[in-house]
């Protein structure tokens, strides 16, 4: 007997709660870049902004809104009149419009934060929904903080939402509170006993504060919810998202666990979407992390390394080819030509529209130069800082460092500024210190630093060295990576990339700050 299947929806809100995320806000251009990406990946809904928040991010979700063609692009909004009237008319434009619409419902917002009644917290949610629903069809309904909410009044809530016009009802654990066991059950009681909840999809929002994240999304799906709501990498407000890549590959790994549902995402773009999201973002991904980290199918254990040679499958649950990690890395170097390039490019599901190859390949070329071997992960480290580079007043021309046991380390940096070039010299505790000091020098300000790291990409002695830094000044706070094989190149590379930033943050400083599910 064939079981019937259902489709799980995967809701990817990497442009809204991800980049809440502190230090990863990102750019129009870099949202629209990560847009096409999720598109490629194939996730069924893109939440590409909280258009009232500002004006920049309304811009941004109705670039995306006119941008993808697969995906429903939804803009979050508040049961304010404003809010769905911007929401609307950002996403005018998609192929597939869609509007997000979120109140509390547990007695501690409405007490605390709203100030409200559970009656005028019902009519201000039914009031939005059919409010949105005479522009667009598709409405999703979120209850925040709906595992600390009171079931039968939860209940309540969404069976008059859906009487109003919600067809998606979100049930977000916005504070990462519950435990599996009966965040699963929550869901189950919801769809039994909403009147109209079988007519309607169910979905999880979970966040990671307890590390339960995914677990949580899981249990939700095995209780009857047909939508997850998740980020690339697990990024978000605090300790971040139900991670995209964990829970889809769960459900695909654990088939015979999850045997009535099905996913459509494109695994093999999952590890290229990873690494496109931390370049743009400057979050580097752990190298332990599930799925998307470096150590994710490394063995160095005696033992494991015996097993995987005789069978893949005595330590290895899933092919790193199935999430678009090559076994065969090494492919390029200083004698390839542009056929070649191009040829790699497509292997790796690069979309070469989006490419600028003649730009790309002298970068490569440069690269190679450098370094004997080219290994994948150098090429997509190469195209996403490209393509995820924030508009650039201030850019490194130079750099030389001297550094000896008797003498105080010093560095010399020639830095363009708006088309006109500068150079300055300091001393520093360290040579990073003093090529942080210098840039400092020539753009007149001197932003704190809050986290400072350095990995290497790739593992030979000539790897490229991932600088990551994250810097604030005035209660902005934005996040830097810079790629190079010297590794004071790429830290003053990335602090020039984390000013960047700034300066594009203040351009865009006025903006609604909301949570939201």
């Amino acid at each position: 007997m064939t079981t019937k299947t259902e489709q799980v929806k995967i809701f990817d809100t990497t442009l809204r709660d991800g980049e809440q995320s502190p230090g990863a806000t990102m750019t129009v251009d870099e949202k629209l870049v990560i847009a096409r990406q999720l598109e490629k990946l194939g996730v069924d809904v893109i939440e590409a902004g909280f258009a009232a928040a500002s004006d920049g991010d309304a811009a941004a979700v109705a670039r995306v809104a006119e941008a993808v063609r697969g995906p429903v692009v939804l803009s979050l909004s508040r049961t304010k009149e404003s809010d769905i009237e911007r929401a609307i008319r950002s996403v005018e434009k998609a192929r597939r419009p869609g509007v997000h619409i979120f109140i509390a419902t547990s007695d501690l917002h409405l007490q605390r934060k709203l100030m409200m009644s559970r009656e005028e917290v019902v009519d201000a949610a039914c009031w939005a929904i059919e409010f949105a629903k005479r522009h667009v069809d598709y409405i999703e309904f979120s209850a925040e903080d709906a595992s600390r909410s009171e079931r039968d009044y939860l209940t309540h809530v969404f069976a008059e939402v859906i009487k109003a016009g919600a067809g998606t009802l979100n049930v977000p654990d916005t504070t990462g509170y519950a435990m599996p066991s009966e965040f699963g059950e929550l869901i189950r009681h919801l769809i039994e006993n909403t009147e109209g909840g079988r007519g309607v999809t169910w979905s999880a929002h979970c966040h990671n504060d307890l590390g339960l994240a995914v677990a949580n999304s899981l249990a939700a799906v095995r209780n009857g919810a047909r939508q997850v709501e998740c980020t690339i990498n697990g990024i978000g407000e605090r300790a971040g998202n139900t991670s995209l890549e964990e829970v889809v590959m769960a459900l695909k790994t654990r088939a015979d666990v999850f045997p009535d549902v099905t996913v459509g995402v494109h695994t093999e773009q999952i590890y290229p979407s990873s690494r496109l999201l931390s370049q743009i973002t400057g979050i580097a991904i752990p190298i332990n992390k599930p799925v998307v980290g470096a150590n994710a199918f490394a063995h160095e254990a005696g033992i494991h390394q015996d097993g995987v040679l005789k069978d893949k499958s005595t330590y290895e649950i899933m092919r790193p080819e199935s999430v678009g990690i090559e076994s065969n890395r090494l492919v390029l170097g200083k004698h390839s030509g542009r056929h070649a390039f191009v040829e790699r490019l497509k292997v790796l599901g690069v979309d070469l529209a989006d490419v600028d190859i003649v730009k790309a390949f002298d970068r490569f070329k440069a690269l190679a130069d450098r370094k004997k071997n080219i290994y994948d992960e150098d090429i997509l480290a190469l195209l996403a800082e490209e393509s995820g580079r924030a508009p650039d007043r201030y850019e490194l021309i130079d750099l030389s460092v001297q550094h000896q046991a008797t003498h105080v380390p010093q560095a010399t940096v020639r830095l363009r500024i708006d088309g006109s070039e500068q150079v300055q010299s300091e001393n520093g505790d360290g040579m990073v210190d003093a090529c942080f000091k210098a840039i400092s020098a020539i753009v007149g300000q001197a932003p704190k630093l809050d986290r400072y790291q350095v990995t290497a990409i790739t593992g030979e002695s000539e790897a490229q060295g991932e600088a990551t830094c994250s810097i604030s000044d005035e209660g902005i706070r934005v996040n830097g990576k810079g790629v190079h094989t010297d590794v004071i190149m790429a830290s003053a590379l990335a602090y020039v990339n984390a000013l960047n930033k700034l300066e594009y943050r203040r351009r865009h400083q006025k903006q609604v700050r909301v949570e939201g599910p």
